[in-house]
């Protein structure tokens, strides 16, 4: 006869999810904090272009574009500031904003240094795009191979866009030359929030993904090209272009950007 005090209790007939639905639920995370200066004129805060770069290469071009201005960062309460520097640095875990009032065009940088969890990728979004209410909205991210329809070769350089609706309508598009995501091909993580946010915002927006992720030395040239297309002067190009890109994180880092 089995002992019911010492025999062992037969399995649950609950999965861990719904054991996790009687737990106490943690508390909600703080809302993105973005700070601007305060002295900022209205060519700032309504900028002709806003420049989002998530992806590794775009972050190489962004740093080297000269004439630019530091007017403000955003900060997500649970990512670490320990190790940055008080000047702005390639290596920094952070989202430093720009202006460039240099002529023949102006705009507004956003360089986006660390990994934004999906969860927040939609918050970091409504923040970036109810501050800076940009005419359009160009976005510089990564598709992952799991996330496109057929096989990509890693010798293989790619780049691809998505319009929101008023983009696509709206006349002559903001990137040209560079082929549409093929059908069955999904974007995610902040990228896809960002384009997302500026479609229910009925917003002029693009997003340009590039394949490979890491491919510097040969993504670098495709993003250069397009960003004098729309006179922004991107400075030179030397072999320091790869160097400033890695920020000195493992590259799971930069992976977690688009999962």
């Amino acid at each position: 006869m089995e002992d019911v005090v010492t025999e062992s209790p037969p399995p649950s007939r609950f999965f861990q999810e719904d054991l996790d639905n009687f737990a106490t639920p943690p508390p909600p995370l703080p809302p993105p904090l973005l700070l601007l200066d305060p002295k900022l004129g209205p060519d700032h805060i309504r900028p002709p272009l806003l420049i989002v770069a998530l992806s590794a290469p775009s972050l190489a071009v962004l740093h080297r574009i000269p004439h630019k201005i530091l007017i403000g960062t955003l900060i997500l309460p649970e990512t670490p500031l320990a190790g940055n520097s008080l000047e702005p640095c390639p290596r920094d875990r952070s989202c430093y904003i720009y202006a460039v009032d240099h002529r023949p065009a102006s705009a507004v940088l956003v360089a986006v240094q660390f990994p934004v969890a999906a969860e927040r990728a939609r918050a970091v979004a409504k923040s970036l795009l109810g501050a800076i209410q940009a005419e359009r909205v160009l976005i510089f991210g990564s598709i992952g191979s799991q996330n496109y329809r057929g096989r990509l070769a890693v010798d293989e350089t790619l780049a691809f866009k998505l319009e929101t609706v008023e983009e696509r309508s709206g006349g002559q598009p903001l990137v040209q030359g560079v082929d549409y995501l093929p059908s069955g091909s999904v974007m995610d993580g902040l990228g896809a929030a960002v384009i997302a946010e500026c479609q229910m915002r009925r917003a002029k927006g693009t997003l340009v993904a590039t394949w490979p992720a890491n491919g510097r030395s040969t993504v670098v040239p495709i993003i250069r090209s397009l960003l004098q297309g729309l006179s922004i002067d991107v400075g030179a190009s030397d072999a320091d272009d790869e160097f400033d890109a890695g920020w000195s994180f493992s590259s799971r880092y930069v992976s977690d950007l688009y999962t």
